[in-house]
């Protein structure tokens, strides 16, 4: 079985678009340099996505999927208020490297924003293009409506829309919800960064209910597996999210466990493994 860090990101600072990074000193110092895909530290094979708000930022990480075997495909980012959305999404969907977008919901103070894209979002999902949800819990009720309008859009909600703990108000409600739709799909990433400071000596207890919950809803069959590398490293190496990963999903059958670690990943994607 091929594992497949279906979440990593690469950078380059020179290029200058990676806004959330700029700056100097705070927690986000360790992030300011250049990571490429020779810097990634697992064996996996790996899916790249956006990072930066831009075609320039898409068209970089396209260049790397190209000369780079370990990259299997790119989730890139598309203007979905642009006039021209629909020839820029066509565009995107004509490279089979590139395997879906993601706007970066998270930053855009308009909750409901998502809710006016109908006609990018459609055209999309005729296209064959997956959507990657960057959402937190305020994003999930309108998620919802959103994927539910959409049957045809393949959805993965992105580091399970930061929990942080698994009671944090309205996330088990809203997660329980998308898993109710079959084409929505959920990654297990970005968890360990959202922990609360107190959990990080001994994360397992505050992440087992977060697996137990998105087990029960989602199922081993719509979970997939990433790293959020480099990112993660702001809150554990690499290989401490592998061990935590196995013991949340030691339960699980070799087969489940697979289809987690990268089976899942290949057919949400449409990637080989």
């Amino acid at each position: 079985m091929t594992r497949i860090d279906a979440h990593c990101h690469v950078w380059r600072l020179d290029r200058g678009d990676y806004g959330w990074l700029e700056g100097t000193g705070g927690p986000l110092a360790p992030l300011r340099r250049d990571f490429s895909a020779a810097d990634h530290p697992g064996r996996a094979a790996l899916i790249l996505v956006q990072a930066a708000p831009t075609a320039a930022e898409t068209d970089h990480l396209l260049t790397i999927a190209r000369t780079d075997p370990r990259v299997l495909g790119v989730v890139g980012w598309v203007d979905l208020a642009a006039p021209d959305a629909a020839e820029a999404l066509a565009a995107r969907a004509a490279d089979p490297l590139c395997v879906g977008i993601r706007p970066m919901l998270q930053d855009i103070d308009d909750t409901d924003w998502l809710a006016g894209m109908t006609g990018a979002l459609g055209e999309a999902a005729r296209l064959g293009l997956t959507f990657d949800a960057l959402v937190t819990t305020r994003h999930l009720p309108m998620l919802a409506r959103v994927a539910a309008a959409q049957p045809g859009l393949p959805v993965v909600i992105d580091h399970a829309a930061k929990p942080g703990t698994a009671d944090r108000p309205g996330w088990a409600e809203g997660v329980a919800a998308l898993a109710a739709l079959p084409h929505v799909h959920c990654k297990l990433s970005g968890l360990l960064t959202e922990l609360p400071p107190a959990a990080m000596d001994d994360p397992l207890p505050t992440l087992r209910p977060i697996m137990r919950h998105l087990l029960d809803t989602f199922g081993p069959e719509r979970l997939i597996w990433g790293s959020d590398w480099p990112v993660l490293t702001l809150a554990a190496p690499y290989a401490r999210w592998e061990e935590l990963t196995e013991a949340l999903l030691a339960d699980l059958t070799g087969a489940e466990r697979a289809a987690i670690m990268g089976g899942n990943a290949a057919r949400f994607y449409g990637v080989a493994r």
